[in-house]
């Protein structure tokens, strides 16, 4: 038997709220997916597998079943952050900054790396390879820098210096 685990003693996460509108409009999209075409498809799929019969050994039944509670879980998740999130658009104010939402080239001389990537809001990281979380060390080292400014970004393996290159928004 499974012990639940008060919330009060989880460890708190402390991420911005923060949000492209890009990102805002994807996890609509995304919602809008699972609750008018995945939902309905699975609902379907369990009343039809309710109606075989007995339910203990029908395997469609119980995968359909937990794979509506997923959706479910999903759908209440994404209805909190699309109240919650604060959509941030970009300003002319932003220029010549490292703020929310840029596009930033950065390098590092001693390495010989280069990288290219976008701060945004931790729920826009997935699937997307070139996007950091705001949150993450490298994002809050470059935050209000200019081009031609150094970084440095202290991780457990070290302190790295990175000049920033180029700060682009998209507008």
């Amino acid at each position: 038997m499974r012990r639940k685990i008060p919330e009060s003693t989880l460890p708190k996460l402390n991420r911005s709220q923060m949000i492209t509108p890009e990102g805002l409009e994807k996890l609509r999209e995304e919602h809008d997916h699972l609750w008018r075409v995945e939902r309905p498809d699975v609902t379907a799929k369990v009343a039809w597998a309710a109606s075989l019969g007995d339910r203990s050994e029908n395997a469609d039944y119980h995968y359909n079943k937990k794979r509506l509670r997923e959706i479910d879980k999903r759908l209440r998740y994404l209805r909190k952050c699309i109240d919650d999130f604060k959509v941030i658009n970009y300003h002319p104010n932003q220029e010549g900054k490292v703020m929310f939402g840029a596009w930033v080239e950065i390098k590092n001389e001693e390495k010989g790396l280069q990288k290219r990537f976008r701060i945004v809001g931790y729920e826009e990281l997935i699937g997307n390879k070139n996007y950091i979380s705001m949150d993450s060390p490298m994002a809050k080292a470059l935050l209000d820098k200019t081009v031609g400014d150094e970084a440095i970004v202290k991780t457990k393996m070290g302190d790295f210096v990175w000049k920033i290159l180029k700060i682009e928004y998209q507008n």
